[in-house]
């Protein structure tokens, strides 16, 4: 009895819908800036005891972009790595102010803008932006970052999120922020459910009009509220390397991604922090296949949500869901 080779998951058009930009730099690039700039590094780590932990190393990496061109450097590195793993939309998230010993925030914006133009000319990838506010920071701060991203809606930024730790700052304080994204037709692709539990996520769809949830995995604790995920089309962003080096989970096996397939949740896969991590948005892929268990349809289903609920451009989407449907049924022939 012969056993098919697996389909080759580069192949499978995905996008990246959860993937910080700093915490996505190669970590060859990472050492050549701490050289250049003279800055010492923690040792490698993969695990984090706490969400501080985390937050130090995320910080030492955005910290060593000194100049516009360590960011566009940045940009085309991370879109050519997307590209590598078969993605063909990216939305790398990005908290403008934190780059505001370079320039202002416009114009880190506008420069994020071109080399994420240049990116996609160059590898073929569409890159759309997800600016985010911080709730550890002001609901002022978050109104204007929102008002600058709509000013740059329809020019690639896409959608407005929020990140920073979820237990130590609710969501509401920045409804105001969220009306004004999603008047300006961005998607509303908040931080919930990782470190608190389902309230977080509940909080986030009536206070913020998510439409997607960059986690939400802790939705599982409500019954009531994974229903209301399924019928109401919310997507959520997993990333479940992340899920346990943060200890949201014990371990990969534990994972509720499965879970939550089965009850009609849309989800897509990705890698959040690569660097931080060591894991990338095909090795996320591979280890829902290894260790999740789950089967290449299931795979497909993940992909197909995570361009329909993308920004990309509707043409995009026909095209690469036609990609998905060839995919799939070569899969399903044993080709």
């Amino acid at each position: 009895m012969s056993v098919s080779t697996p389909a080759n998951l580069r192949d499978l058009p995905k996008a990246h819908l959860h993937v910080h930009l700093e915490g996505a730099m190669r970590s060859t690039t990472l050492g050549e800036f701490a050289s250049r700039y003279q800055m010492p590094l923690p040792p490698p780590r993969h695990r984090f005891g706490t969400f501080a932990d985390f937050l130090d190393l995320y910080t030492t990496a955005s910290g060593l972009l000194r100049s516009l061109e360590d960011l566009s450097r940045l940009v085309a590195e991370v879109v050519a790595d997307a590209a590598a793993d078969g993605a063909v939309w990216i939305e790398p998230a990005v908290h403008l102010p934190n780059h505001a010993r370079l320039a202002p925030p416009a114009v880190v914006l506008e420069t994020l803008l071109a080399a994420g133009d240049s990116a996609a000319a160059e590898t073929g990838v569409g890159v759309g932006w997800l600016i985010t506010a911080d709730r550890s920071r002001s609901p002022q701060l978050a109104i204007e970052q929102a008002e600058i991203a709509v000013a740059s809606a329809g020019r690639g930024v896409v959608a407005f999120g929020l990140a920073n730790d979820e237990a130590a700052w609710p969501p509401a304080p920045f409804a105001e922020a969220f009306g004004i994204a999603r008047d300006g037709g961005l998607i509303a692709a908040p931080h919930a459910g990782e470190h608190r539990g389902p309230e977080s996520v509940r909080d986030a769809l009536d206070a913020l009009g998510a439409s997607r949830i960059q986690h939400g995995v802790r939705a599982i604790e409500d019954d009531g509220l994974v229903t209301r995920l399924a019928d109401e089309g919310i997507c959520l962003d997993v990333c479940p390397t992340s899920n346990v080096a943060l200890s949201v989970v014990p371990d990969l096996g534990s994972h509720p991604l499965g879970f939550l397939l089965d009850r009609g949740v849309a989800c897509s896969i990705n890698a959040d922090d690569p660097l931080l991590f060591g894991v990338g948005l095909l090795d996320e892929y591979a280890l829902c296949r290894a260790t999740l268990g789950l089967d290449d349809a299931a795979l497909a289903g993940c992909a197909r949500s995570s361009m329909t609920h993308s920004g990309a451009p509707p043409e995009l989407k026909v095209r690469a869901g036609r990609v998905i449907d060839d995919w799939t049924a070569r899969v399903a022939a044993g080709a």
